[in-house]
């Protein structure tokens, strides 16, 4: 453990009521709380962990148990750790809080456990709340701690965070977290702290700055996609609706970005016209792309722009902007380029522009990594775009024809890469002679073993495919799945291709599966007819050949097998030895085939999601759920070997450096909390050898974004001292938890006159309001402001409703996303009738958020007629269709919690044994006086509905008038119109039951 990790331990252990700790990232939270966990003994009651991801169970959980921990802990029996879930029965989990273990927990099931006594809170020594950044004021663990407190005043609960940028959004919300939680102490550990920064630098490993020069079509367009950038920020600056402070180029660069907008868009996000709308999502976009751009090679990147292409062609601001189509151009030059033969000669190529001057020309570019072009050369990409644009006109007049030249630009860091790799063979070379005569006993030995970090799965594969196939290979087979996918999409089938003219053809990698419409003439980024036929063609011959293949590979396997047999018959009455020998070649053969489709298909991505999240992996260690990848060892251009190598996917999460303690590292894709998980690695191993390298793209987003993420996270912490200077916290959250109110101030004279007059003083015990909750509204917050405002909680499993606030008030809360989803899939009708039916008083309760606006559509939109799509109109008809169903707005948690307390003012309490059999069917059939399924019965009570006469208003004292439809039949005309308010309605009835069948002839 390094030092620091034992200076907060020991300020967390000098307050008894714990504290709130906040920590760069990077800087090994899961070894700071195994330390933490490890103090822990069974007699001191259990302790419960709230909050944690599962990459933080797991690494807690591996650390803690390895027995890797602090010296003062050192030979002390680690701690039982388990995890209660809803899997377990409910005394099973009552039996585990009593345990004295470490239990990692949901809030939700934690909650319930609480309001349904499961859980003797005396027996709970401490809480645990990690990502205590997502934690507010009305949620579950403020609403857990609240309750525990009250309980347990000797609990202590220690938050952690590692994730400073959080803290810092909003007003004051560290001081706020620190109210709702009940601490007063708040601990900050920055990077630049002066114990990190003595331990972290004390020993630290020898680093080497790579920075590679970005290709050509790179930073053209890396420069276009930042210009399209800034002309969409111009425009959202121009609604004049968001924080311009926010609105630069390098806060877009994050995916905070995106949060920051929508965060201030969210209350008036239904008054925003299409355009901004679209703007917020170009902008996310827009980031993908320069993100892409350094992480994935030349036909990845193209494959990902033909899906934006296709699916935002007409929808997207960004693509009609004047830049965007350098994105395109230059992007499908890094992979190919078309020229035109006629009878064998390239069209409108001049003998001084031979394809080897272009190449001096393109590497000629000045200070802004700009392709600079002389006059002749501008005037032949003006030609080019003049025939591209009558290409069809000029093909059919003559024989010209469009060849694809392939460029399969490589990633320029995989040189680098394979540089490198041939660097530390080198180094390890001379080691290995210089050891045998200058090594003292004292120096350790190279293990030998290279780790690469790489940002996601697909990079890892890539860079694996890198060495044990070489860079041109993996680009070949890019390419070729590339040109395979096109024909896919040819082969799909199109619809309604009678209808529609020949030339209304889409664009992109579709070609003509999407409907032209009048925007489609505008889209610059679209390519000639003639270029795709090409790529087709190409796509088309390649497929032929991988079949052919496949089928000469098939014979012969069958030929193979035929003289397989043959060898196998003779075998029998000869010697076993050949066949055996047979055998192993066939096998041999099968296998082979088998696992290049195996392996083709497993590293098949997906355009749209390229990126991200592939995990599925048959190789690596076991102890890291695979994420860990060795290859086999490669081979450079001499022909020897490569060292081995690991690759580590950081997207993953999992912390890999202490169980392969690698010698060398490579960080192909830097980040910062990676850096500093390096820097823990080395400081808490001092003697041991380590070289890291870095690779940027000089000049590029990668190093900004790297830059910026560490002026984002410093500033964060100035704000956060500059706020805990001037924190104010009450004076009851000293020691005092006896209740969940701040001690009452003393009352005026004349206010305890007043009260002398009434009874002498003596306050009148007011009754304790209760609540039947269902178990699935405890996702939401509403139950912990109930219980703010004084109301008793009570958890059960309800059929009908979500609220139970008295025996005839039933409350359905639908929040706005909610209530959408339940009028698209018509659960809402299903609720409503269920509540009618089984309460006096039903209630639809919509509740808008507190930062959002109260209202469903702007003004503009209500229309005067009735529309299918229109929430309003939905609304009507509802309360049309139930018109005992009281429709209650709400404009947020708070108001709503007023509005409940209102409700059941002058009610009785609810009963908790009535609210559970509701709507549940029982097993005994109908029983008296009951309130079950099997009471009422639907069919007749619709059927009834239906009549002639029978309405909303008068079928309930039909149903109280007569027992059956039967005896309804039967009731004279002067009865029914006493049932049913008038005699019109009544006659109407009774023609309707004397009627005739009519005969047929």
């Amino acid at each position: 453990m390094v030092q620091f990790h034992e200076h907060i331990i020991s300020e967390l252990l000098e307050d008894s009521t714990g504290g709130l700790v906040i920590l760069s990232g990077g800087l090994s939270l899961h070894k700071l709380i195994s330390n933490l966990v490890s103090l822990h003994h069974s007699s001191q009651g259990s302790l419960l962990i709230l909050s944690a991801s599962p990459s933080q169970k797991h690494s807690i959980v591996n650390f803690t148990s390895s027995g890797d921990v602090s010296g003062d802990v050192a030979g002390t029996l680690a701690p039982k750790i388990s995890e209660i879930s809803f899997e377990l029965p409910a005394h099973h989990r009552t039996s585990l809080y009593t345990s004295g273990n470490v239990l990692f927990v949901t809030s939700r099931i934690l909650i319930v456990d609480l309001l349904s006594n499961r859980v003797r809170i005396d027996s709970i020594a401490g809480l645990i709340i990690l990502n205590v950044h997502n934690v507010s004021e009305t949620s579950t663990e403020a609403f857990i701690v609240r309750i525990m407190r009250s309980g347990n005043s000797k609990l202590y609960v220690r938050a952690f965070s590692d994730n400073a940028q959080a803290m810092t959004s909003g007003f004051a919300k560290a001081e706020k977290i620190l109210k709702c939680l009940y601490l007063r102490k708040l601990h900050l550990w920055p990077r630049f702290q002066v114990y990190v920064s003595q331990d972290l630098e004390k020993e630290p490993p020898e680093v080497v700055d790579v920075r590679v020069p970005m290709s050509g079509y790179m930073v053209g367009i890396q420069k276009a996609v930042i210009e399209v950038m800034d002309a969409c920020l111009k425009e959202m600056r121009k609604t004049n609706k968001v924080d311009v402070e926010d609105l630069t180029f390098e806060s877009g660069l994050f995916k905070s970005f995106d949060e920051i907008i929508r965060r201030q868009l969210d209350p008036i996000w239904h008054t925003l016209g299409k355009k901004t709308k679209q703007l917020v999502s170009d902008l996310k976009t827009l980031r993908k792309l320069l993100d892409y751009l350094v992480r994935y090679d030349a036909v990845t990147y193209l494959k990902y722009l033909d899906s934006l292409r296709a699916s935002e062609s007409f929808r997207s601001v960004w693509i009609f902007a004047e830049s965007s189509s350098k994105i395109f151009e230059y992007a499908k030059k890094r992979v190919y380029y078309c020229k035109r033969l006629q009878d064998g000669n390239i069209v409108g190529q001049s003998k001084a522009a031979t394809p080897k001057k272009r190449k001096v020309q393109e590497k000629n570019k000045d200070k802004e990594g700009k392709v600079l072009c002389q006059p002749g050369f501008f005037l032949l990409y003006l030609i080019d775009f003049l025939y591209f644009l009558h290409a069809d006109s000029l093909a059919a007049n003559t024989n010209i024809k469009i060849v694809l030249e392939e460029v399969l630009e490589e990633a320029p860091k995989w040189k680098v890469f394979r540089e490198i790799l041939e660097e530390i063979k080198d180094e390890r070379q001379k080691q290995a002679l210089s050891t045998e005569e200058f090594v003292s006993d004292g120096e350790e030995i190279d293990n030998g073993t290279v780790l690469v970090a790489c940002k996601d799965e697909h990079s890892c594969m890539q860079l694996e495919e890198c060495i044990t196939k070489g860079p041109h290979k993996v680009m070949r087979d890019e390419w070729e799945k590339y040109l395979l996918s096109k024909v896919e999409l040819q082969s799909l089938p199109k619809h309604d291709r009678k209808k529609k003219p020949k030339e209304s053809q889409g664009i992109g990698v579709l070609n003509g599966t999407i409907q032209k419409t009048s925007g489609n003439n505008t889209d610059v980024s679209s390519i000639s007819k003639q270029e795709n036929d090409a790529l087709l063609a190409a796509a088309t011959e390649l497929r032929k050949e991988v079949k052919k293949d496949d089928r000469t590979n098939f014979e012969i396997s069958e030929d193979k097998a035929e003289h397989q047999k043959g060898k196998k018959r003779r075998a029998t009455r000869n010697t076993p030895t050949t066949s055996n020998v047979d055998d192993r070649n066939s096998d041999d053969l099968v296998n082979n085939r088998s696992e290049k489709h195996s392996f083709e298909s497993h590293k098949r991505i997906d355009p749209e999601v390229i990126g991200g999240v592939h995990t599925s992996i048959d190789e690596g260690i076991s102890a890291d759920k695979g994420i860990i990848r060795k290859h086999v060892q490669g081979v450079d251009t001499e022909g020897t070997m490569l060292p081995p190598v690991h690759f580590y996917a950081m997207e993953s999460d999992t912390h890999i450096l202490d169980i392969l303690k690698p010698s060398v590292i490579i960080v192909y894709h830097p980040d910062v909390a990676f850096v500093r998980e390096i820097e823990i690695y080395k400081s808490e191993n001092p003697s041991s050898k380590l070289k890291v390298y870095f690779l940027f793209y000089d000049n590029s987003t990668e190093v900004q974004k790297f830059e910026a993420s560490i002026r984002r996270e410093n500033s964060a912490f100035e704000s956060l001292i500059r706020q805990k200077s001037m924190m104010m916290m009450p004076a009851y959250q000293e020691g005092c938890f006896s209740g969940f109110e701040p001690p009452m101030e003393p009352a005026s004279m004349t206010s305890q006159n007043s009260i002398t007059r009434k009874a002498g003083g003596r306050k009148t015990i007011e009754k304790e309001m209760q609540v039947i909750v269902d178990m699935r509204e405890f996702m939401s917050n509403l139950p912990n402001v109930l219980h703010q405002k004084g109301m008793r909680i009570v958890p059960v499993t309800l059929e009908v409703g979500d609220y139970i606030l008295s025996p005839l008030i039933c409350v359905e809360r639908k929040s706005i996303l909610d209530l959408f989803g339940s009028f698209a899939s018509g659960r809402l009708y299903h609720q409503a009738e269920m509540m009618v039916r089984y309460y006096r008083m039903p209630v639809l309760l919509i509740e808008f958020s507190q930062d959002k606006s109260f209202s469903f559509q702007s003004a503009w939109e209500i229309s005067e007629d009735v529309a299918a799509h229109s929430i309003i109109s939905k609304l009507s008809l509802l309360a049309l269709h139930f018109p005992r169903l009281r429709i209650v707005w709400s404009r947020s948690l708070h108001a709503t919690a007023e509005i409940f307390a209102s409700l059941k003012a002058n009610q009785d309490e609810p009963d908790e044994a009535k609210a559970l059999r509701v709507g549940v069917p029982s097993e005994d059939g109908i029983i008296e006086d009951d309130v079950r399924a099997e009471n009422y019965n639907t069919s007749a009570v619709e059927f009834l509905r239906r009549l002639p006469g029978v309405t909303d208003s008068n079928y309930r004292a039909l149903m109280d008038g007569c027992k059956s439809l039967s005896e309804l039949a039967t009731l004279p005309l002067e009865r029914l119109a006493e049932l049913m308010g008038g005699q019109k309605a009544a006659k109407t009835l009774k023609e309707f039951l004397d009627a005739k069948y009519p005969r047929l002839l």
